[in-house]
């Protein structure tokens, strides 16, 4: 048997060599396409937050206490990272809500009133920089923080006092003096 006939043509050969370097050269010319992304916003890792704020918003438009509040109870703060957590305590003459809030300056405190509708938002901006001869570190911290609350009835909302001191807002809600006198105590009788 005659070894040329085994081996193939030199024109094969010289094809299958063109079409390798075409395809060499398509696959180093591929164009790749690059964007610029944002980072994600850190609201995207609390998407249940947004959902809440929104269902909220929606009952309070209406005079209704959300869903959450009536089916649920009051979800805690935990739940939410820029819920502001509240102290709320009854007294004869008044209702008296603090917050802790470290940190944060009375400049960066808003407290308003709208619609029978108490609000308080506010930011924290921190720095914090320190040089030795071998390092230096720098680290930024901001956040913000809100939180909405419906005036119960009878509060006096011509009368509401606001004071911050040592990184604890308090706010006063002065009851009317109807709400003052609505109380009265049952005696409970023996049998």
């Amino acid at each position: 048997m005659d070894c040329s006939m085994c081996a193939s043509p030199p024109v094969n050969d010289g094809i299958l060599e063109r079409r390798r370097m075409t395809m060499a050269d398509s696959a180093s010319n591929l164009s790749v396409k690059t964007e610029a992304r944002p980072a994600a916003p850190a609201d995207r890792w609390w998407p249940l937050d947004s959902l809440r704020s929104e269902i909220d918003r929606v009952f309070s438009e209406f005079g209704s206490p959300s869903i959450f509040d009536r089916a649920f109870g009051r979800m805690p703060a935990a739940f939410s990272r820029n819920m502001l957590a509240l102290d709320l305590v009854e007294s004869d003459k008044a209702f008296e809500l603090s917050a802790e809030l470290p940190g944060v300056d009375a400049k960066d405190l808003e407290v308003t009133l709208a619609d029978g509708v108490l609000t308080i938002k506010g930011e924290k901006n921190e720095t914090k920089e320190e040089k030795e001869n071998d390092y230096y570190l720098s680290e930024r911290r901001y956040g913000s923080f809100h939180r909405s609350l419906e005036l119960p009835r009878g509060v006096d909302s011509e009368k509401i006092e606001a004071n911050f001191s040592n990184g604890v807002l308090k706010v006063s809600l002065p009851k009317t003096p109807e709400r003052q006198q609505n109380g009265k105590k049952i005696t409970v009788k023996a049998s």
